[in-house]
């Protein structure tokens, strides 16, 4: 799993049949201080976020596609949950 930020949608008018329907979003990397780390992945929403949201992403195939519920689903990251706070030790 990776901490990130929403930073943008991507919209797209020929897909793959399985993304109809579905929110793919730019999630940009963040450290644990908050801080984007210049990486960034493409996620589906599974959780309803929007821009500048701080997220939580499994960035993982398999996990990914036990979220979305598809054995065959063409997708590596799916936003899992929306960052109140992280706490460090």
């Amino acid at each position: 799993m990776i901490t990130g930020r929403v930073i943008g949608e991507i919209t797209a008018t020929i897909r793959h049949p399985f993304f109809e329907g579905k929110k793919m979003l730019v999630v940009a990397r963040t450290g644990a201080d908050g801080a984007e780390t210049g990486d960034y992945v493409v996620a589906i929403d599974a959780v309803g976020v929007g821009p500048g949201d701080p997220v939580l992403v499994l960035d993982e195939g398999n996990g990914a596609r036990q979220v979305v519920g598809s054995a065959t689903a063409p997708v590596r990251s799916v936003v899992v949950g929306f960052l109140d706070r992280v706490d460090l030790a």
